[in-house]
């Protein structure tokens, strides 16, 4: 079956394009001009992951981002980013609100198709394992359901955070460099820069937090990260 993309794109002549691209790759399209029809939509056809414009009429793509994972029902759909903005910092704002790639315009559609098709894999990968359980701390990680929870409590953790901790309790004690990270949790692509794992490794801290497990994801100097309940 054809994954379904929402593509949340203000500019007509980009949008045609992106659909034209997505259908001629064997994707559905389903194609809004601003970020408030797009949030709409979803509560009716829940895409398979989302291509979204930074700047956009009404909410712009951030608060899109922010809507959509504070909703326990939608905040595991994968976002790729797309935006005119390429300074180094937007790119970290965009993925510290929870996008799971960034990509600058202009862009090849070949590329662009290559990072949509990166990341419906790890999703597909997450979504094929095993139903199970992974408990550490006090938190119970289900792969099935892609939910963390602390004593019946919910977590909320965007999908590449759940990827990131699943992996990390999954082995534990164990240190990590970034480019270790980006092998095992983002998968073959090589369009990820190092730098992203800081990113998300952020993200997840803060989502830790509220049950105060921030700090079982250590850093580990001159090396990377470690899980560890010590």
């Amino acid at each position: 079956m054809a994954s379904t993309i929402l593509v949340v794109e203000d500019d007509v002549a980009i949008r045609d394009m992106l659909c034209f691209s997505l259908k001629h790759s064997g994707f559905e399209c389903l194609p809004v001009g601003d970020g408030e029809k797009g949030l709409a939509l979803i509560k009716d056809q829940r895409p398979d992951l989302i291509l979204l414009d930074w700047m956009l009429p009404g909410i712009d793509g951030i608060e899109f981002i922010r809507r959509l994972r504070a909703n326990e029902s939608l905040a595991d759909i994968p976002v790729i980013m797309l935006t005119a903005k390429g300074e180094s910092n937007d790119m970290v704002k965009g993925l510290s609100v929870g996008a799971d790639d960034y990509v600058n315009k202009p862009f090849s559609p070949p590329e662009l198709i290559a990072r949509m098709k990166a990341v419906l894999r790890r999703c597909s990968a997450d979504d094929a394992s095993d139903s199970q359980e992974i408990r550490a701390a006090g938190l119970v990680l289900d792969t099935k359901s892609h939910r963390v929870t602390v004593d019946n409590q919910r977590l909320d953790l965007g999908p590449t955070e759940f990827r990131l901790l699943h992996f990390f309790m999954s082995n534990p004690e164990r240190a990590y460099s970034r480019g270790q990270l980006l092998d095992h949790v983002w998968g073959d692509t090589v369009y990820i820069e190092e730098r992203t794992v800081d990113v998300h490794i952020r993200r997840l801290r803060k989502a830790l937090e509220p049950s105060e497990h921030e700090n079982l994801v250590q850093t580990v100097r001159g090396v990377g990260y470690r899980f560890s309940e010590a």
